[in-house]
């Protein structure tokens, strides 16, 4: 199962994706992790993505692709994956595919969780009142109204793209995190190639 997990800040993306990953025996890929081991490795990409962080700019997306292409190829993604923190923009999902074509390794599925913002700034102000010691210092509503509103400029059209080619499903992200992977799990069966399917 090779699966993409959208959603803005907040809405349970993280959770859903740990549940995905024991449930399928899948690999989570996480963009900046892919990054931080290849700069860690010293690979020649991780060289160059070093370079390019420590002026402070952000890696490009040829770069980023690159690293993707070098983690897919690990054997411990050959029974899927799911992407963490990329696509974020459509250039990229454009060049995922395209990388992905390549390698005869196309998505199954792009499962977006939907969830109103009233309702997350509603659930992050409910944390703080109610377990203030255990939120981030970057975890308030303020911050989380910039973090959604460049999710909305950036990332939103993501979601678009992949309607527009008939790989987007929709979830409800704001019933119970059993309710939310209960639907997810439905989505994935009906995606899941005949082989697949136990």
């Amino acid at each position: 199962m090779r699966l993409i997990l959208l959603g803005p800040p907040g809405a349970g993306k993280g959770t859903q994706a740990e549940k995905i990953v024991a449930d399928y025996r899948i690999v989570q890929l996480s963009t900046g992790d892919m990054l931080r081991a290849a700069v860690a490795a010293g690979t020649p990409l991780g060289k160059r993505a070093k370079a390019i962080m420590d002026r402070g700019e952000l890696v490009p997306d040829d770069i980023v692709i690159d690293i993707i292409r070098d983690r897919l190829a690990k054997p411990d993604t050959a029974n899927g994956f799911i992407l963490d923190g990329f696509p974020r923009t459509v250039a990229q999902a454009e060049a995922l595919d395209k990388l992905l074509a390549g390698l005869g390794r196309p998505l199954d599925a792009v499962i977006e969780l939907k969830v109103d913002e009233g309702v997350l700034l509603s659930r992050i102000e409910s944390r703080i009142r109610d377990n203030p010691g255990a939120v981030r210092a970057d975890d308030n509503p303020e911050t989380l109204k910039k973090r959604l509103a460049v999710y909305r400029q950036q990332t939103a059209p993501v979601a678009d793209y992949y309607r527009q080619k008939g790989h987007l499903e929709a979830v409800d992200g704001i019933a119970s995190k059993d309710q939310v992977a209960a639907a997810i799990a439905r989505t994935l069966r009906a995606k899941a190639k005949p082989e697949r399917v136990r």
